[in-house]
């Protein structure tokens, strides 16, 4: 019996590593591309404005495919689908940097952006079910490795761009790497399978009350992030006369904020529980909302972009979380509240440039902090269901019967 404990554990822990990896992965084809982004444009013979039109793309296929996954999870297995949507994830990396045209950049955008999608969905499903079976929060640092993973790719982009080298190549050594890598990684994650008396998910389907009202506090946190993102350097700049260093420099330490808060944020959700977590963090990116609009100087602005990161940096790890228990089908749950949120990443540039061209970036950032005040008010939609105790020979029968086979 305790051998078998040992067992469980080991393989739960394993589970747990395997994951994190795969979202480190996931994070690095992100950063491998978006360095590129300017070879890319260049190449393609595109302007300003089409590309823009262009990067609408991945948004739009990733929200079109991602209803996909929980069918493509009941057919193959957690585990095989995972293997091979990660595949295709990191081999799309190929496509943007061969196209040849507006047109071409469109489409290989959108498989791209698809791709992505069902993905993610897939690795927040098994991150879930990870989380579950150990009884204890692991998804902020799983969305930090993919951060890490973000920070890596984009680091190596700079160092191939900055020699010179063909994004072609680049991505295609990065592709092939990535993809070997996801497909090692992926033999460590859970199998669930569903039962055969299961009723498959629908192949495209609304998604549920519950991923609505969670994928609301989602979407505030994720406008937050793309609006500091995009246009903290440029708020930096042109609202308080900074330097292009420092102003860039404002978003590097806003990206790292995020990245140290999600690695650090479990231990944080353990012991004060998820809603109380979002409440204080809604808190705290209000205030740093606050020091952004009545900055009198650049180093005031600068903090209050630290502490939105901090604030928020857990929030879209929680909100797939609390998905993932809200339902009898986690995967079209989490599916629902991806897509409400890569909606907001979407929408959120360019709302702020909209409003800032109709009135300042003050103003702007105004609604930003508006939102952050919404993570206060709205953070008890994240009190679902416990979690499932950790694991025992008796609570992994248990699951099993709940879930389907595991495999080891």
């Amino acid at each position: 019996m305790a051998a078998e404990t040992v067992t469980s554990t080991d393989r739960l822990r394993r589970a747990r590593f395997a994951v994190a990896a795969v979202f480190c992965v996931h994070g690095a084809v992100t950063g491998s591309f978006a360095t590129r982004i300017p070879w890319i444009q260049e190449h393609a013979g595109v302007s300003a404005g089409q590309l823009g039109l262009a990067l609408a793309f991945p948004a739009l296929g990733a929200s079109l495919a991602m209803p996909l996954a929980g069918a493509i999870g009941h057919r193959f297995g957690a585990r095989t689908a995972l293997r091979g949507l990660l595949a295709l994830w990191t081999l799309s990396l190929t496509l943007p940097s061969i196209a040849p045209n507006i047109w071409g950049l469109c489409g290989a955008l959108f498989v791209y952006g698809a791709t992505a999608g069902m993905s993610d969905v897939a690795m927040n499903a098994l991150g879930v079910e990870t989380e579950n079976r150990l009884g204890k929060s692991i998804m902020s640092s799983l969305h930090g490795m993919w951060s890490v993973g973000a920070l890596i790719g984009s680091a190596a982009g700079t160092v191939v761009a900055h020699l010179g080298g063909d994004a072609r190549l680049h991505h295609l050594v990065a592709a092939l790497l990535l993809t070997a890598l996801g497909l090692l990684f992926c033999q460590g994650v859970l199998d669930v399978r569903s039962t055969p008396d299961e009723e498959a998910p629908p192949r495209f389907a609304l998604p549920p009350r519950s991923a609505l009202v969670i994928g609301a506090i989602g979407f505030c946190a994720v406008f937050a992030e793309g609006a500091s993102l995009d246009w903290s350097a440029v708020y930096l700049r042109d609202a308080l006369g900074s330097s292009a260093g420092l102003a860039a420099a404002s978003t590097t330490a806003f990206a790292l904020t995020m990245a140290v808060a999600r690695l650090a944020g479990d231990r944080v959700v353990d012991r004060f529980g998820a809603v109380r977590t979002v409440r204080v963090g809604g808190v705290a990116a209000t205030v740093g909302g606050l020091m952004v609009v009545f900055a009198p100087h650049a180093a005031v602005a600068m903090a209050g972009f630290g502490l939105i990161g901090l604030g928020i940096a857990v929030v879209v790890p929680l909100a797939f979380a609390a998905a993932g228990r809200s339902g009898p089908n986690p995967s079209q749950a989490i599916a629902g509240v991806a897509t409400i949120t890569y909606t907001s990443g979407l929408i959120a540039p360019s709302a702020i440039g909209g409003i800032a061209d109709a009135t300042s970036l003050v103003v702007s950032f105004g609604l930003v902090t508006l939102l952050t005040l919404g993570l206060v008010a709205g953070a008890g939609v994240l009190r679902t269901a416990g979690r499932q105790t950790a694991s025992t020979p008796a609570a992994d029968g248990a699951r099993a019967k709940a879930s389907g086979p595991v495999g080891g």
